[in-house]
């Protein structure tokens, strides 16, 4: 049986196997301990009877009056443990916390080339709400679609109307 719990210091020697997924963005030490101290309710792992972690959502909420939102920084399952709904129950997990919070929607970045999660993120109901030229950098800079899903606080669900023209990264709050 999985069990989603809370994120500790410890999970992050355990996060190798999840973060071998070449579409699975990795951040340094730091920037997790920041999340983990800013934001702690938003980090929650899945883990495996054995104590294997089989994935994990981190996030944050930020924003201000009709932009105050939840935001997912990373959501990601080990390539072994995929297609059994853990995505969908991490991502739930974080929705249900910004509900809590009285947000107004989710938001994530997402690849335009990673049309599996794309899809998925379709199916969780969220829409591409606009399109961030060069998001990603590197070797072959890539744009992102930034996706959203409105929760029951934008009754109006003025946060998915979707934008018809793309933005820079500067352009992101």
């Amino acid at each position: 049986m999985t069990t989603l719990r809370p994120l500790t210091c410890d999970d992050f020697f355990k996060f190798c196997r999840p973060n071998l997924d070449p579409l699975t963005e990795t951040y340094s030490i730091p920037f997790y301990l920041h999340y983990l101290a800013r934001w702690p309710e938003y980090m929650q792992v899945a883990e495996s009877p054995s104590g294997d972690v089989m994935g994990y959502v981190i996030g944050k909420c930020e924003g201000q009056k009709e932009e105050f939102h939840g935001h997912v920084t990373c959501v990601t399952v080990t390539p072994e443990y995929r297609r059994l709904g853990l995505a969908a129950k991490l991502m739930r997990v974080l929705e249900d916390i910004s509900i809590k919070k009285d947000c107004y929607f989710v938001d994530l970045f997402v690849r335009k080339s990673n049309q599996i999660a794309i899809d998925m993120y379709k199916q969780f109901q969220y829409v591409v709400y606009r399109t961030v030229l060069g998001y990603y950098s590197g070797d072959n800079d890539e744009d992102a679609y930034d996706m959203r899903k409105a929760l029951p606080k934008d009754v109006e669900k003025k946060s998915i109307i979707p934008l018809k023209h793309p933005v820079k990264p500067d352009d992101v709050d």
